[in-house]
């Protein structure tokens, strides 16, 4: 016999069906989504709500005031409401509902959060804490060395780093002209370039390195980065790797695989590139994305002015006749 609270999980999951079959979404947004949806049915199942047609514009709006009574940041609020909306279009499209009560209804607007980027000085400290340089280097110093050097050296998602096979490496090693090609966010393909550094990393790692690791493991995998068991290394292990590295190297921040997207980022146009390239680079679907890497830049500038021009601010305890 159905429940009324099996009724809404299989509403809640047609959309998430909709959302990976037709929209192509990745499985990492699929499960986010079905993470803030949970949330969302909790929310309703407390209020006494079981089918889409009872929900009202001010049941919807009364969620991101729920959440936010839970503690959660504004950021998390506002992903779970454009979770919840896009829900609510669906259902008011498929007929599933009589309208959309969450159209009017807006996320909440987090402040702007500018990303901190790593200065050149920071990333070598980095690199060099990875030990990949040194003589004998260990197949896991060669591993991170080369991790790291692909992180900053393309700009990429981790995820899409970590789907990398053997083969799409030693075709880019083979010929400069190919780059490296990435999957990104609905299975976006593009290919960026690839710097020497992290193409003789890669080749290090692929020669000294893998081949120790990549017998061990009872079903040889093809990923190009592999874990000290010869697995392919997870999100969570290179997430703690990249932070691991960051306290060993003495940086003060935190330091996460995208602290290096956003250095590449920020480092680009700090050189000089347009930014219409650095979009296309990160495979961001909207320059507005990318426009936030700019305010990075001109945040850099103002400090270096105020720091350097005799005449940027007044000396302490000073102001002019």
């Amino acid at each position: 016999m159905t429940t009324s609270a099996d009724a809404m999980a299989e509403q809640v999951r047609a959309y998430l069906d909709h959302l990976k079959v037709e929209r192509g979404l990745s499985a990492h947004t699929i499960a986010a989504y079905t993470r803030d949806l949970g949330r969302y049915r909790e929310y309703l199942a407390g209020v006494g709500i079981t089918e889409p047609d009872q929900i009202n514009q001010a049941m919807v709006a009364g969620f991101p005031v729920y959440l936010t009574g839970q503690g959660l940041a504004a950021a998390s609020v506002g992903r779970m409401t454009v979770a919840v909306r896009g829900l609510h279009r669906f259902w008011a499209e498929e007929g599933r509902s009589a309208d959309d009560p969450a159209h009017e209804v807006s996320p909440v607007a987090p402040g702007q959060r500018l990303p901190k980027a790593l200065t050149l000085d920071q990333v070598t400290a980095l690199l060099r804490a990875t030990g990949g340089c040194l003589p004998g280097a260990s197949p896991e110093q060669l591993c991170d060395q080369a991790l790291v050097e692909v992180l900053y050296g393309t700009g990429a998602r981790v995820s899409e780093i970590l789907a990398l096979r053997v083969e799409d490496a030693t075709r880019t090693l083979s010929d400069v002209a190919l780059g490296l090609r990435l999957w990104g966010k609905g299975g976006k393909e593009r290919v960026v370039p690839l710097g020497s550094y992290a193409r003789d990393a890669v080749q290090a790692w692929l020669v000294r390195g893998r081949p120790q690791v990549a017998g061990l493991a009872a079903t040889p995998s093809p990923a190009l980065f592999l874990n000290s068991r010869g697995h392919p290394l997870s999100r969570q292990s290179a997430f703690n790797r990249i932070e691991a590295l960051g306290t060993r190297a003495g940086i003060d921040q935190p330091v996460s695989p995208h602290t290096l997207r956003h250095t590449y980022a920020t480092h680009l146009i700090d050189g000089g590139a347009d930014i219409r390239v650095v979009q296309e680079l990160l495979g961001h679907s909207s320059v507005a994305t990318t426009q936030i890497y700019t305010l990075v830049t001109v945040d850099h500038l103002r400090e270096v002015y105020r720091a350097s021009h005799p005449r940027a601010q007044f000396p302490p305890g000073e102001r002019p006749l």
